[in-house]
């Protein structure tokens, strides 16, 4: 297959280059529910995420008051082992593309 040459007035931008899901920045987002306690919550994001206490109970906040809230952002690997311990507590949380 022939490679493709960009026309001399086209300009091929980095940012536009799709990155691989290793190197997208992705969010952990917490969910609010009726379940869980702003405590529960709140000792979650300090131990799991390394929140300082105020910085949990601000982000307990925002997620009770709208509903979700991303705590983390960075590289899915980091991300996904905090959400898997996040919802071991029973605490409902999810991994989205910083993109979507």
């Amino acid at each position: 297959m022939a490679k493709l040459k960009p026309k001399p007035h086209e300009q091929t931008d980095v940012l536009d280059l799709p990155q691989t899901a290793s190197e997208q920045a992705w969010k952990l987002i917490v969910w609010n529910d009726e379940v869980n306690t702003f405590d529960w919550v709140i000792q979650a994001l300090m131990e799991i995420c390394g929140h300082s206490r105020e910085q949990a109970e601000q982000c307990t906040l925002i997620i009770h008051y709208k509903g979700s809230y991303a705590v983390l952002e960075g590289m899915y690997e980091k991300l996904h082992q905090r959400c898997t311990q996040i919802l071991e507590r029973g605490i409902q949380a999810t991994v989205e593309s910083s993109t979507a």
